[in-house]
């Protein structure tokens, strides 16, 4: 968000911006996407989006895309490709490839051989969506989450649905939609840059990790281990979430100073001018 706000020029983010960011985000979800891909890739995504906000190249953001599938196609083939590897940096390589076959497979298994053990996250899950109805069980019914390891994290909307129903599932996702037009009008009211731009960058991040959570959990997605934002229980996650929140307050709070501000300027204008006029 600084980045952009001090590379705006009157045709829009100028280059030495995009190479900027391009670096120091490089570097951070490298670092990244040993442990965490998802985080990495989520992370990325959003500051991608913040660079299309921000006025940047249509030109450097096509061929970046470019690149990047380049790098994903080359990327997905090694990994199919390899087996057991034992290079330090690349020990979740058997796991993301795991996900990627689970995920793409087309293989429709009979009921009666289904192996409910050995993909339990994933089957619970599907079974919490699928008992649930328009209503779901009530609050504190739910059955699967005494089988899914992580009901309270992970997979918290696959139990959102199955207690509350098509009808708690629809108002969570309205609710993150709520508060990404909620943060869109508070940006559009700033007199400056960095603070539209970095509000918008949280939001984005709080709704897009709100996405991945969701599609996770009704099976849309491979499973990625992100929590859902100020639902999911945590610690370390709940209070950056909370920090978040602060800062679009805060944004909020300016946002409404300066309308005050401007309502006291054209009420004191109009004065003068009636003044004048008689």
């Amino acid at each position: 968000a600084f980045i952009l706000s001090k590379g705006q020029d009157e045709d829009g983010a100028n280059p030495k911006a995009f190479k900027r960011i391009m670096i120091i985000t490089g570097i951070i979800c490298l670092l990244i996407a040993p442990e965490n891909l998802s985080t990495a890739a989520l992370l990325f995504g959003v500051v991608f989006l913040m660079m299309f906000i921000g006025r940047v190249s249509a030109k450097k953001l096509l061929i970046l895309i470019g690149g990047l599938a380049s790098v994903g196609v080359i990327a997905v083939a090694f990994l199919l490709m390899t087996k057991n590897s034992d290079i330090p940096f690349l020990h979740r390589f058997d796991t993301w490839r795991a996900r990627i076959e689970k995920f793409t497979s087309d293989k429709e298994v009979p009921a009666a051989k289904f192996d409910i053990d050995k993909d339990a996250q994933i089957a619970h899950a599907r079974i919490a969506v699928a008992t649930s109805n328009v209503v779901g069980k009530g609050p504190g019914n739910s059955v699967q989450r005494d089988f899914l390891s992580q009901a309270f994290s992970d997979f918290i909307f696959a139990i959102i649905i199955e207690e509350l129903g098509l009808v708690g599932g629809v108002v969570v996702v309205f609710l993150y939609i709520c508060l990404l037009i909620r943060v869109g009008r508070i940006a559009k009211k700033c007199d400056r840059t960095f603070p539209a731009f970095l509000i918008i960058g949280i939001a984005l991040l709080l709704v897009s990790q709100a996405v991945f959570n969701m599609m996770v959990a009704v099976g849309l997605a491979p499973v990625t281990g992100q929590p859902l934002p100020l639902i999911s229980k945590g610690g370390t996650s709940t209070l950056i979430n909370c920090a978040y929140i602060g800062m679009i307050l805060s944004v909020s709070r300016y946002t409404a100073k300066l309308e005050e501000q401007r309502e006291h300027d054209a009420q004191i204008t109009m004065q003068v001018e009636t003044g004048s006029g008689e």
